[in-house]
């Protein structure tokens, strides 16, 4: 029989698969998911609260649903990590933030009750930042997630905790949201698969704006292909979500995407975003890299206007509609990232809204002439390289000032304005020997076309040394880090609803 590193190194399809077969049980997988977590977290804190009960409980039904010949769901007894802004019942959601640190759910979220209704296992929350604000994952209730290549570094956010737990094999499958980056970004950070699909293809139920574009719910994993399966696993309508439809594409079959008849239109920093010369420089040889594989990959120029401006508004009118009742009630649980928002909310008038608007489509217009020439367009995910975790957020990009925490987000909120889908693929490291994230964005409504194509990129790298995924240093992970632990100020504390101890402390 595998070892428990050995089990939890398989991707999930191949863990499906064994269970499919028996060939595996899921309480073994979940046994040994639960194994790696209490192994490894203590030196990255990537895991919030736990289900371990339940969640042991669960892989005993999975397995006699197996062993009975019942109908399995694509996803039937994987282990599953959810992030922390995303309501599980019975189940502490805390997002991080103290008004919410004994805050159990009573129904779940809408991409949490699909995945389980494909018979994924619900094991673990996943860290974030303080109400999901910011791209470094750190909060006064779990403390700070580390970078499994380097824990004194910063994992990305706000689905850093998804992110550096399948950096490690924690866990095979989670789940992660993104409005400016915040699923690209821990994903390239910490050598991972993120995906932005294209607005509606995961519904969200809990979006307050029903018609806003710019956060959407969807999935991470280590390779494109685990990404798929949950993505079409996560996918479909669903009448409480206006934006919602179903994609077909997704679960049709489709043609391997041949690598030599691609055209790749290449950008460093998409016209006017700052960023680090050695993340440009990084850029540049990936792009000579695939010059070699591909018809063409080629620099492309891009006008997009004052976009930075253009996602200070939305996002403030998103966090207005979001939080706006609760800096009234009670402003002292509210981040101060989150209160800034709110309170830029609300010095902006209806033409200010209207100009974001028409800008946006101006933006989304321009993506759209550049794909009357590509196929893909590839550019930076991440300005920088991973920073201490003890600094909030970049203050300063190649000598540029940042305006406020996101701007040193750019690179991946400009694709948000344009609504196209985009993920971050590891390809290698950057100059600091950190992991490198290629992100990649596809035509409008394109999520089954881009899938494709990171597949067979993904498959060109992976016999490159310098351009395969990178893998942390499990060995150096053995000891426990508790400096990560050192700003909580608000555990939680005894919840009602909870399953067992392991729901209120940190593992």
């Amino acid at each position: 029989m595998a070892t428990d590193s050995d089990l939890t190194a398989h991707s999930a399809i191949e863990l499906r698969a064994f269970i499919g077969r028996r060939a595996i049980s899921p309480v073994e997988l979940m046994d040994a998911c639960i194994a790696r977590i209490q192994a490894l977290n203590p030196a990255i804190n990537a895991i919030a609260a736990t289900d371990f009960e339940r969640a042991r409980a669960a892989a005993r039904q999975a397995e006699d649903a197996v062993m009975r010949g019942l109908p399995l769901g694509p996803l039937h007894g994987l282990p599953m990590g959810i992030k922390d802004l995303q309501d599980t019942a019975g189940l502490l959601t805390t997002s991080g933030n103290i008004g919410r640190r004994n805050h159990v759910p009573l129904h779940d979220g809408s991409l949490v009750a699909r995945l389980r209704l494909a018979g994924a296992i619900v094991t673990a929350k996943t860290n974030v930042p303080d109400m999901g604000a910011g791209a470094n994952t750190r909060n006064p209730v779990w403390g700070a997630t580390g970078n499994p290549f380097n824990p004194m570094l910063n994992a990305g956010g706000s689905s850093g905790g998804s992110a550096a737990a399948l950096a490690v094999d924690m866990l095979p499958l989670a789940t992660g949201s993104d409005t400016g980056g915040s699923l690209r970004i821990p994903a390239a950070l910490c050598g991972v698969v993120g995906l932005r699909p294209s607005p509606g293809v995961v519904a969200n139920t809990a979006r307050p704006l029903g018609w806003s574009v710019i956060s959407v719910l969807g999935p991470m994993a280590r390779d494109i292909g685990d990404t798929l399966l949950m993505l079409r696993a996560s996918a479909g309508f669903d009448p409480r979500d206006p934006l919602s439809f179903d994609m077909p594409a997704l679960t049709a079959a489709s043609a391997p995407v041949d690598l030599s008849t691609l055209r790749i239109g290449y950008t460093e920093d998409f016209g006017q975003c700052a960023v680090d010369p050695a993340i440009r420089r990084t850029l540049r040889q990936r792009a000579k890299a695939l010059a070699g594989m591909v018809a063409r990959c080629e620099p492309i120029t891009m006008d997009l206007g004052d976009a930075d401006r253009v996602f200070d508004i939305l996002r403030a009118e998103s966090f207005f509609a979001g939080y706006a009742e609760t800096l009234e009630r009670a402003p002292d649980t509210l981040a101060p990232h989150v209160r800034a928002n709110v309170e830029m909310a609300g010095r902006m008038t209806l033409a200010d809204r209207a100009w974001a608007h028409l800008t946006q489509t101006r933006i989304a217009q321009q993506f759209a002439k550049v794909f009357d020439d590509v196929d893909l367009i590839i550019a930076p995910t991440s300005p920088v390289t991973p920073f201490p975790w003890t600094t909030l957020y970049a203050q300063e990009v190649d000598g540029q000032a940042m305006r406020n925490y996101y701007h040193w987000l750019a690179l991946t909120y400009l694709p948000t304005l344009a609504t196209n889908p985009a993920l971050a693929l590891p390809c290698g490291r950057d100059e600091a020997g950190m992991p490198f994230g290629l992100q990649l964005i596809g035509p409008l409504r394109s999520d089954a076309r881009l899938m494709a194509m990171a597949l067979a990129l993904e498959q060109a790298f992976a016999s490159d040394p310098v351009l395969q995924r990178p893998k942390p240093d499990l060995q150096a992970l053995q000891k426990p880090n508790p400096e990560l632990r050192s700003i909580v100020t608000h555990p939680p504390g005894t919840a009602p609803g909870a399953t067992d101890g392991a729901t209120l402390t940190a593992v």
